[in-house]
């Protein structure tokens, strides 16, 4: 029973420090929460989306905190085109900083569209956005997102 409630406060530890360093990204808790619910379905889905092998999720996955931010090195990676590794460096150098720091680093704008869409969802649950990622983010918007 004492186990069990360590584990608890160490996964609700992580899904905090996760949401922290996440900011603004309100998406995260639940994204942490269904994919820590179906790890093997969750890299099924990063492996399908990003076009990876199970042996660089595994390398993506073992260097981040948590779910959340293995799709988010990989997003990045993918929209600075830099390898994740070089993405997972400048995670874990700056990760208390802020995801725009890194982006900023990675030579993303944090203002850019881009970085706006990654901050009010993830494309790889459709109902995360509950919108399917069609409809306006949040704050001002000037329309759709396109991708």
């Amino acid at each position: 029973m004492k186990k069990l409630k360590m584990v608890s406060v160490l996964t609700l530890l992580l899904l905090l420090s996760s949401t922290a360093i996440a900011g603004d990204f309100d998406w995260v808790r639940d994204f942490n929460i269904e994919a820590q619910a179906d790890q093997s379905g969750f890299k099924v889905r990063l492996a399908s989306r990003f076009r990876i092998s199970n042996t660089q999720i595994n390398a993506v996955v073992s260097n981040v905190e948590s779910p959340a931010d293995a799709y988010i090195v990989l997003r990045l990676a993918e929209m600075s085109d830099q390898p994740s590794d070089y993405v997972i460096k400048q995670y874990k150098s700056n990760k208390g900083k802020g995801w725009g720091v890194i982006a900023k680093r990675l030579g993303i704008k944090p203002g850019s569209k881009e970085f706006h869409a990654l901050k009010r969802g993830s494309d790889l649950y459709d109902d995360q956005r509950g919108d399917n990622g069609k409809g306006k983010g949040k704050g001002k918007g000037k329309g759709n997102d396109k991708r």
